[in-house]
């Protein structure tokens, strides 16, 4: 009886985790989207059908998501998004690689990046060209002493207890 049971939850429990996975690689058909959705995604219209259910799911999010930005946000997304499809598919695959290692550092290390680069972005125009010559004559070696230098620097300037 236990046994039959067993079998039971476990044949229900395939169906019900079946039919969620199911759920979530179902395609978005183009006239669910809402009016909004459509005009933002319209360059997609024609090949809507051959995306597949994941990339259909992110661009529906996305185009919510610039439906609710105001005009000035609307303005910078575009801009930014002009910027990116102006890069060379290599230059793309490179920062996609560079944001995955971004996202595998631990959350401490991610945090000092930001301050690092926040600190960079206040100097001035000037200093900051210097500072990008300077270390582009540098060679791998004397960078990376560089890089180990400002972290432990930044390690004793930081209290005990955030360490």
């Amino acid at each position: 009886m236990k046994a039959k049971f067993a079998v039971m939850l476990l044949i229900l429990a395939a169906f019900t985790t079946g039919s969620v996975a199911h759920a979530q690689d179902e395609a978005i058909d183009w006239s669910s989207l809402d009016p909004e959705q459509q005009q933002v995604l319209g360059p997609y219209a024609e090949e809507w059908r051959s995306l597949g259910p994941e990339r259909q799911r992110r661009l529906a999010e996305g185009a919510s998501r610039f439906a609710e930005m105001s005009d000035a946000d609307r303005q910078a997304a575009q801009h930014r998004f002009q910027a990116w499809q102006s890069l060379s598919a290599e230059q793309r695959a490179l920062i996609r690689d560079r944001y995955q290692q971004f996202q595998d550092l631990s959350p401490d290390e991610r945090e000092r990046i930001r301050q690092n680069y926040k600190r960079f972005r206040e100097l001035s125009p000037e200093r900051r060209q210097q500072l990008r010559d300077r270390f582009r004559q540098m060679t791998p070696e004397q960078r990376d002493r560089v890089r180990d230098r400002l972290r432990s620097r930044q390690q004793r300037s930081r209290p005990a207890g955030t360490r």
